[in-house]
């Protein structure tokens, strides 16, 4: 069992963006239960099938394996809930670390979040001046809840 420990922020103004850099995504979930995720992802050609568990903080457990993209294209089409999410992901280097900033659209236009993946929870990290407030511990703004409750609707 892998462990993903996150942190994630609001991201404040454009300061992070590097054009034409960003991979455009497309994710939809099988479950969103908040025990157990589990998530279908195309990231350009790249395709995943994630599983989650439940988040104890900022940990929680976490598999995640290839699969063919012609079986996450008829996920994403035939069996995921709806709305998907779509979101175009920036690995932007801040003080030696790297940070996802997902700038997300369609239901979710308008939001743009900063995660950054730690080796442990108390792990010291250089916070960049276009990071705002921590939202790791509101379920709000977990890729899960945001496909049930989409951005544009709060």
């Amino acid at each position: 069992m892998s462990i993903e420990i996150e942190r994630k922020f609001l991201v404040r103004g454009t300061a992070w963006k590097v054009p034409g850099q960003g991979a455009a995504i497309r994710q939809g979930y099988l479950s969103a239960h908040p025990d157990r995720t589990v998530r279908v992802r195309i990231e350009g050609v790249a395709a995943t099938l994630t599983i989650k568990g439940r988040s104890r903080g900022a940990v929680r457990g976490e598999w995640e394996y290839p699969i063919p993209l012609q079986d996450a294209e008829a996920l994403l089409n035939g069996l995921c809930e709806r709305p998907l999410i779509e979101k175009t992901r920036y690995r932007v280097v801040h003080a030696g670390m790297t940070w996802e900033v997902d700038e997300f659209f369609g239901d979710n236009l308008g939001l743009v979040v900063a995660e950054i993946e730690l080796s442990s929870e108390d792990q010291a990290f250089a916070k960049p001046d276009w990071a705002g407030e921590e939202v790791t511990h509101d379920s709000r703004y977990f890729n899960s809840s945001l496909q049930a409750h989409p951005y544009t609707q709060w």
